[in-house]
């Protein structure tokens, strides 16, 4: 398959996934060199939904790691099957009265795979989603450098596995902690940031269709206000935009009131913090004031703009 830009191009495009051409040509450049693509950004901008886009893709299995803290190599890589052993061990005690031997208990046959085991062994090429890494310690990304510098793993009891196939690597971080730089040196870097204005609209758009174009107007002027304006400790991301467009949709809702507001902050915002900041700062009725000013500075702008492209029209074709 020729992965190029254009296919790539395509793809996100296929899944909605609105993206700049710096973004494609990134996750392209990853692929072109077999390299792992590390994404960092803000909990909530599409990080995850890459690695998901292309598994779509390619066509192939999307294998995932949710990091967190404490994760170590038992539950990253693999496990032996205690049980099972223990049942061959009695098994062949009770039969002929010996001990099975290594060689055997330690096969492949008592091995339980988890995901960094399972996407090396894969038959075919599929996609490996290390889900937060910045959740984990520095232990664990130097258990990982193995992986991602030959694609391999070392299993004592069986020496060393090699990839069938060499998988795509995505690892995102929303940068809890300051990720090293031998991980880093083995990664293409993508940082995603908040969408703009517009690139928010048009994402809403497609994720909620039917949403009146004032309420989106709204949303996305509220966004942006709330990003940028308010010292929040966890903005609101594109995801909870999207949640706060469908469910404002589902209630009939066609632009925002302080009562709306009010009962749905809670999909925007996170913690008693930032709430009280919202409410020391804007308050629920001073928040609406503050879009329907912002809204007829718009509209007034934009018949501005229409009373003088009327007046240029007439100047140069006065007839």
């Amino acid at each position: 398959m020729d992965i190029d830009v254009s296919f790539l191009r395509q793809a996100f495009a296929a899944e909605n996934y609105i993206c700049e051409d710096d973004l494609v040509i990134t996750v392209s450049l990853a692929l072109k060199l077999g390299r792992p693509l590390l994404i960092e950004g803000a909990p909530g901008v599409g990080k995850t939904e890459i690695a998901k886009v292309l598994a779509v893709a390619l066509g192939t299995e999307l294998i995932r790691l949710q990091c967190y803290e404490g994760l170590d190599e038992s539950k990253a890589l693999y496990e032996w099957n205690y049980q099972a052993q223990l049942l061959k061990i009695q098994m062949v005690r009770e039969s002929s009265g010996e001990q099975p031997g290594e060689e055997e208990l330690f096969s492949a046959r008592y091995l339980l795979e988890r995901p960094l085991l399972k996407a090396i062994r894969s038959p075919q090429r599929s996609v490996l989603l290390i889900d937060e890494i910045d959740k984990t310690d520095e232990e664990f990304e130097a258990f990982l450098f193995e992986l991602l510098s030959d694609f391999q793993v070392s299993i004592p009891e069986m020496g060393t596995i090699r990839a069938v196939h060499i998988p795509v690597v995505v690892l995102t971080s929303n940068q809890e902690r300051e990720l090293s730089d031998g991980l880093r040196r083995r990664c293409v870097y993508l940082y995603i940031d908040y969408p703009s204005k517009e690139k928010e609209t048009t994402i809403l758009q497609l994720k909620a269709p039917g949403a009146p174009d004032r309420l989106v107007w709204e949303i996305t002027t509220a966004m942006q206000y709330l990003r940028c304006e308010l010292d929040l400790e966890k903005p609101p991301s594109t995801a909870e935009a999207i949640d706060w467009t469908t469910v404002l949709v589902d209630m009939g809702c066609r632009q925002l009131t302080p009562e709306v507001v009010k009962q749905t902050l809670g999909l925007l915002l996170k913690n008693h913090h930032d709430f009280a900041v919202f409410a020391k700062s804007v308050g629920f009725e001073g928040f609406c004031l503050m879009l329907r000013q912002r809204w007829d500075g718009a509209d007034l702008l934009a018949k501005g703009d229409s009373l003088l492209a009327r007046a240029v029209k007439k100047k140069f074709n006065p007839f």
